[in-house]
């Protein structure tokens, strides 16, 4: 029998006599607990397939030696060969310290491993590309995560990828590791937590715009939370054509603002400080008073569900726009924020109408990123893979209050991503290749579906295995007890 695990599924599993808020406890919950289960099932979610076959003996001595000598000193020859002659083309290290991961904090190094094979399997299935997940130990010898370490490591590794994912570094350091490497290394180097999940983000705020008719230049919104996500979605607004005088964000201690001598004293900061000099030029000081007449509300702070007020919303002007963006729970489930007046809500989640995550944009960006050959991947790249996610949606389907993004299944955006990031990168000069729309589109659809080709017949072969269903009963029945 067939698992599926459609979002109806979901909200069937659960008893009749659930009120909403305890349907949505429970699928966290029933999430978490399969995770768990299927993962020890598995064993994790990757494994190494060569791309090679073997058609006799010999064929070892031309994989190996003596054969693969000539692969050698071709490529010391002439380095760019080695994007031709291995899989560096396209193979992305996916490289934690798993000091922030997802909503669960400092994991110790090998707590990423879960999240860091994730992006490599959604690499794969959704962009056609390969990912490593690589968790590394960032320990100084004064106990202290040290930034430098992940920097010199990344650059020490770059020779055998052809991009850089970093992923779940805790703050300020993740923003000296991306800005030193971007500039740094000769491959792209790409934050997903703060580029990745700025890029959708910002798709999803143009969708969410057209749907109330305003202009992303004359909006006020309102961000809570300040770390690497929220601090990249705001410079990335801008970028877009946001007023920064018309953006108040909040971190734990409060507003962001020229007053902020804390933040301007730590120059690790200095992307938070950046934005104290930029936004909330009143020096508004309190969430209640910023929410007051706000168009839109964006959240990536602690994991709720109550840590965005229903009282914030109801305040807010018309049409309010929320994104409650924390994982694994959002700040306020969406049909809290539409009780309180919410026209468009969106979250991280997958379970729920309009997911905004960066899993809609990482795979496209990486893999156009790695068919130019591009040397990074710019702010400029980035809008123009949020514009090209916002107008798959609108030209397939059209866009609504509860469908402002296109879905993690509709194996096209990828592809016009990809091919979109390609001719930024092309025409600011960041790519070593040229290469036409139509051919980085082709390659990345042809990419993805010979990857899910390849694990379809894995499935049917029984390579891979189906899990029992009663992994899903036990799960759903340890989610129900827990709610009651």
């Amino acid at each position: 029998m067939a698992i599926d695990l459609s979002l109806n599924d979901l909200n069937s599993m659960f008893p009749a006599d659930f009120s909403q808020e305890q349907i949505a406890k429970a699928k966290t919950l029933f999430l978490k607990e399969l995770a768990y289960t299927t993962h020890k099932f598995y064993g994790g979610k990757m494994m190494t397939v060569p791309k090679a076959g073997v058609y006799g003996f010999n064929w070892f001595n031309v994989w190996y030696t003596p054969g693969v000598s000539k692969v050698s000193t071709s490529i010391r020859e002439n380095q760019e060969a080695s994007y031709d002659l291995s899989n560096r083309g396209n193979l992305v290290a996916v490289v934690s310290d798993s000091t922030r991961v997802l909503g669960d904090g400092d994991c110790t190094p090998p707590g990423g491993l879960g999240v860091m094979e994730g992006k490599a399997f959604l690499m794969k299935y959704l962009g056609g590309c390969d990912g490593v997940a690589i968790c590394i130990d960032s320990y100084n010898k004064k106990g202290e995560h040290d930034p430098d370490k992940i920097i010199d490591f990344v650059k020490m590794i770059q020779p055998s990828f052809g991009a850089i994912n970093l992923e779940d570094i805790s703050q300020p350091n993740c923003f000296k590791v991306l800005d030193t490497l971007r500039e740094e290394c000769d491959i792209p180097v790409w934050h997903d937590d703060a580029q990745g999940t700025g890029c959708v983000t910002v798709a999803g705020l143009i969708n969410s715009l057209r749907v109330v008719e305003k202009d992303i230049d004359k909006v006020k919104i309102v961000f809570i939370g300040a770390g690497a996500s929220n601090t990249t979605i705001a410079r990335l607004i801008i970028t877009a054509g946001g007023n920064p005088e018309n953006m108040v964000l909040f971190d734990s201690k409060g507003s962001l603002h020229k007053g902020r001598d804390d933040i301007k004293a730590d120059q690790r900061f200095y992307r938070k400080w950046e934005l104290c000099e930029k936004t909330n030029p009143t020096s508004i000081k309190d969430v209640e008073t910023a929410c007051k007449g706000a168009d839109v509300l964006i959240s990536l702070s602690t994991p709720g569900p109550d840590v965005v007020k229903q009282s914030w919303i109801k305040s807010m002007g018309t049409k309010p726009i929320v994104f409650a963006c924390a994982n694994p729970v959002p700040e306020i489930y969406p049909y809290a924020a539409k009780e309180a007046g919410a026209l468009i809500v969106a979250t991280g989640r997958g379970d729920f109408p309009n997911q905004v995550n960066n899993s809609l944009g990482f795979p496209g960006i990486l893999k156009g990123s790695l068919l130019c050959r591009a040397r990074k991947i710019s702010d400029e790249m980035a809008i123009a893979a949020a514009n090209s996610m916002a107008n798959y949606a609108v030209n397939n389907g059209g866009i609504s209050p509860d469908k402002i993004m296109p879905t993690m299944d509709e194996t096209e955006v990828f592809a016009h991503e990809a091919a979109d990031v390609a001719q930024c990168a092309i025409k600011s000069g960041l790519a070593r290749i040229e290469m036409p729309w139509q051919e980085v589109y082709d390659k990345t659809l042809a990419g993805i579906n010979e990857a899910r080709d390849t694990m379809k017949l894995l499935m049917e072969n029984g390579f891979i295995k189906e899990p029992d269903i009663k992994l899903i009963e036990d799960a759903v029945a340890k989610a129900v007890k827990a709610v009651r």
